[in-house]
């Protein structure tokens, strides 16, 4: 089974209703990293469904949590709203400023700046959860209950996530972060407290009053989140290994649900996303790759199969340059196959079947509409790619595929594929080992770094492909020919091809590329090297 079948399966041993929660703070841009725990939770959706079970995906918006530091997107203006909640101060401007009249005028909020792009891309990749900002939450007393609870008897709180998380909380704590005189949750001392007030002291001097029905404040981490499976009525929800550890938020947090009365949601603890290279995404650090860039270069099936392929609990890597295209290729082979004549078999192992029923499963998950059936386009991402470098107009790309027999007609996800791969070539992010360059006239730099035997097989590659069949099959016996004449290795015949028509020592295989260029001009090339020889 499937991973996200596996946790249906629990699920519906707790009923037929089910709500499977996600939720990230909005304090940055939203990258990759991000999309594991939401299309984990989409994933797990989607398998209760297909199950039998009434399961809804809703994405809580921790909106109500604070500002923690100026990042470097920010200006420095900032600084007056750390502390403050991310909902109740203005969206950064186009220069890190802060956009007070859009503020004033519509309330635009820093998370509503954040949270906006994110959600398109979730759309696009057929993701559309039912929206909780968590501020709303607080200021429609909807924690109320749950604070009444904690402040009502703090040493029991206390007790349970000292005991819990092997930590000592401050003698000052309190279940309750009120907000200050001028709006921050940072630097406040608690007075006392009598249902529903809580007293303060700022950092100002200014004494006060916290309304915990009003939601004139909110509750620390670990009893914000416990709380909000209550009133959510959360019976599932997957997780960041860094809440999972031994004594950490989770631990605690189940505790604490028992203390508020309701019992804690299933558990999917996942693994992180990292860059290449880079470590960890951080929106802080700016190491990040956001969904809307990605959407840019590859097509939603494709990010929504980097999760479906990977166990949970398996750390994923994502690599825009050569990972990227064998994680398309792979789509592609999974489009292709035929999952059930391939189950139908009778001489299965059972390892085997569950390796088909996993790829197939994932192919299945990877559809940006439930119920959607892959097309495949016999087309790979490698050879695609390999087209839009030399053929500039989308017509001579059709144009070569049809004739050779790999389209009839160009599908709209052939062509949306071709949009996006555009795209991708233009970026930072395609592989320079897959980048083209086919020269418009020989390069004396890299003709004279030939030794006596590759320069000698020159003119004889000029002659064969003259008379060659324009394949990729019909040039790669052009240059066998051509090193046989030349009495030369294949390695120094080869060593001369890319310098005569790539201008470098190495490169892609050559023979697929010329095959897609004008045979004149690759020809006339060849000559024109020949000639330049003493």
């Amino acid at each position: 089974m499937h991973w996200s079948d596996v946790i249906a399966e629990r699920l519906a041993l707790d009923g037929n209703d089910h709500i499977i929660a996600t939720g990230i703070t909005p304090s940055g841009e939203f990258h990759i990293g991000h999309l594991r725990e939401i299309l984990t939770g989409d994933m797990i959706t989607r398998a209760a469904r297909r199950a039998g079970l009434n399961a809804e995906l809703v994405f809580v918006v921790d909106n109500a949590d604070p500002l923690r530091k100026v990042y470097p997107f920010l200006d420095a203006s900032y600084e007056e709203f750390i502390g403050h909640q991310l909902g109740a101060i203005p969206a950064p401007d186009k220069d890190g400023k802060p956009d007070w009249e859009r503020f004033e005028n519509e309330g635009w909020s820093y998370g509503d700046h954040f949270l906006k792009p994110f959600l398109e891309a979730l759309k696009q990749i057929g993701v559309e959860p039912r929206l909780i900002p968590n501020l709303t939450s607080y200021r429609e007393g909807k924690f109320a209950s749950s604070a009444k609870k904690a402040c009502d008897d703090p040493d029991a709180i206390r007790e349970i996530i000292e005991r819990v998380s092997g930590r000592e909380l401050p003698t000052d704590w309190f279940p309750w972060q009120p907000v200050d005189s001028k709006g921050s949750l940072d630097g406040l001392t608690i007075t006392g407290y009598e249902y529903p007030l809580v007293m303060w002291t700022d950092q100002y001097g200014v004494n006060g009053q916290s309304d915990i029905t009003k939601g004139e404040g909110k509750l620390p981490w670990r009893l914000d989140w416990p709380a909000k499976w209550g009133f959510n009525n959360i019976t599932c929800e997957p997780f960041g290994k860094d809440h999972g550890a031994a004594g950490g938020s989770f631990a605690t947090g189940v505790e604490i649900a028992a203390f508020f009365g309701h019992k804690p949601p299933q558990s999917l603890v996942y693994e992180w996303i990292s860059l290449r290279g880079k470590g960890a995404m951080s929106s802080s650090s700016g190491n990040t790759v956001g969904p809307i860039e990605a959407l840019r270069l590859v097509p939603p099936e494709i990010l929504r199969l980097l999760i479906a392929n990977s166990k949970p609990n398996k750390a994923i890597e994502f690599d825009t340059g050569m990972g990227l295209v064998n994680l398309a290729d792979e789509y592609e082979r999974l489009s292709s196959r035929d999952f059930t004549e391939e189950l139908s078999s009778e001489k299965l192992s059972r390892r085997q079947r569950v390796q088909i029923e996993d790829a197939q499963a994932a192919l299945r998950l990877s559809m940006v509409s439930a119920g959607e059936r892959a097309e495949a386009t016999s087309v790979s991402f490698r050879h695609l790619a390999l087209l839009a470098q030399i053929k500039l107009r989308d017509d001579g790309i059709w144009s070569s595929l049809k004739e050779s027999g790999a389209i009839s007609d160009p599908s709209s996800v052939l062509s949306d594929r071709l949009t996006r791969m555009r795209a991708w070539i233009e970026s930072k992010h395609f592989p320079e080992e897959m980048r083209i360059v086919i020269l418009k006239q020989p390069d004396e730099a890299s003709l004279s770094k030939l030794d006596e035997e590759q320069r000698m097989v020159i003119p004889h590659i000029a002659a064969e492909l003259e008379a060659a069949e324009w394949t990729a099959e019909g040039i790669t016996q052009a240059f066998k020919n051509a090193a046989i004449h030349a009495e030369a290795p294949m390695r120094s015949m080869y060593r001369a091809c890319y310098a005569m028509f790539m201008g470098s020592e190495r490169g892609p295989r050559l023979a697929p590329i010329l095959a897609n260029c004008i045979r004149e001009d690759v020809c006339m090339l060849a000559h024109a090297c020949s000639a330049r020889l003493p």
